[in-house]
């Protein structure tokens, strides 16, 4: 006898534009719906000409620009950009570019109740989540808050045309990450679960596509669409091993967030692959395989991605200071989380092995 269905699902209030050149066209016209005058645009170093071109189509709209965002939100990087946004009188933030810059933007909101445009230019997925980061004395604090979701959203597939295809890859499945964990979240729902499944068919079809044809404007619309998906999940679901593993990965030893994510992810699905029956069969209708951790893994060493740990400049004595944080946090996991179990999974992914439910 098949189980009543029980959950709760809570969608978030945010409005979507996706077209092709909508950073610039649509940008001015969500503002203006937001009854926003004056805005500080905020980006990365490597974002700003992007950035620019939204701000000079805002306007006398905005009020500033701000291209201090940094990976896993710097406190002190916070601190500067709130300070400057009281400075000029900010009633609104856009963050213009990846994770760095939307994650700035939710800072911005956390502390000062801004409302927040996201224009995300990578797959990261953070525009559609109340999940926000920062990162103080080598360690990542996150939570979730409904001021820090970005009230508008707006995808122009235009802007990942430039994005490095390494960079475009480790994004998409950094965002395919967000939809496999949402998969076996607690509070998992059957919306949940087909966007998830959607999102993952749809970023792994996209990205040998990007790979192969880096201007194909129909595959980065595609890896777009996925990413909206799959940050959806991440949005309305609670983080795992492989999120919180992750975060101590980049808050304690730097390492790169998106790279991290990747080389991570097959490990992870193989140390919960037991205790998690129906999300690996839902990985493996999208994926078309019987082998989820070795397909992905696959996936993303064919496009190029880094094959370890070690190869992202984590050391080996790093490997049990990981695991002991990791397994020290309290979180929903389906299979219990301990720092042996979290260490030989940490092992194997340092050292690059074929990943396998028996190693971790």
């Amino acid at each position: 006898m098949s189980t009543p269905l029980d959950f709760s699902y809570e969608t978030r209030p945010a409005r979507v534009v996706f077209r092709p050149g909508a950073s610039v066209s649509a940008t001015p016209g969500e503002a203006a719906r937001l009854g926003l005058r004056r805005v500080l645009v905020v980006c990365g170093s490597r974002g700003e000409a992007t950035a620019r071109a939204v701000a000079d189509a805002l306007g006398d709209v905005c009020a500033g620009l701000h291209a201090e965002a940094r990976m896993h939100v710097p406190v002190e990087v916070a601190d500067r950009a709130v300070e400057v946004a009281r400075e000029i009188g900010a009633d609104g933030c856009v963050a213009v570019g990846g994770g760095s810059a939307i994650g700035l933007g939710k800072a911005i909101a956390l502390r000062t109740g801004l409302p927040l445009i996201a224009v995300p230019s990578t797959y990261s997925g953070s525009e559609m989540t109340p999940v926000w980061g920062l990162t103080e004395h080598g360690a990542k604090r996150t939570g979730r808050d409904a001021a820090v979701q970005p009230r508008s959203v707006v995808y122009d597939p235009e802007l990942t045309l430039t994005l490095p295809v390494p960079l475009s890859v480790t994004s998409g499945i950094n965002a395919l990450a967000h939809a496999a964990e949402a998969l076996y979240a607690p509070d998992a729902s059957p919306l949940v679960s087909l966007m998830a499944e959607e999102g993952v068919r749809a970023m792994a079809g996209a990205l040998p596509r990007v790979a192969a044809a880096p201007d194909d404007l129909d595959a980065r619309s595609r890896a777009l669409y996925a990413a909206w998906l799959c940050g959806a999940c991440l949005g309305a679901t609670t983080m795992g091993l492989h999120h919180k593993l992750c975060h101590v990965l980049g808050g304690t030893f730097g390492l790169p967030h998106a790279e991290t994510h990747t080389v991570v992810l097959p490990y992870a699905l193989a140390y919960n692959a037991s205790a998690a029956p129906e999300a690996i069969a839902a990985l493996s209708r999208a994926l078309e395989t019987d082998d989820v951790p070795h397909a992905l893994r696959a996936l993303a060493l064919g496009l190029g991605a880094p094959r370890s740990l070690a190869e992202l400049g984590l050391k080996e004595p790093d490997l049990t200071v990981a695991a002991a944080q990791a397994a020290a946090q309290s979180y929903p996991n389906p299979r219990e989380v301990t720092a042996n179990g979290v260490l030989g999974l940490l092992t194997a992914a340092y050292e690059g092995w074929e990943p396998r439910s028996d190693t971790v």
